[in-house]
């Protein structure tokens, strides 16, 4: 499965669909790939 934008929605909807599913997760911000490969979680919480 690929999921297309890595932000709120996008990253929910990946960590929901890899627990049964090998999930590409693809964005246009190389940060947020870096983070993720990283195991950081892209997403600031305020």
């Amino acid at each position: 499965m690929t999921v297309v934008g890595i932000g709120y929605v996008g990253l929910s909807a990946a960590l929901l669909l890899s627990q049964y599913n090998k999930v590409y997760a693809l964005d246009i911000s190389p940060e947020k790939i870096y983070k993720l490969n990283k195991k950081i979680s892209p997403l600031k919480d305020t």
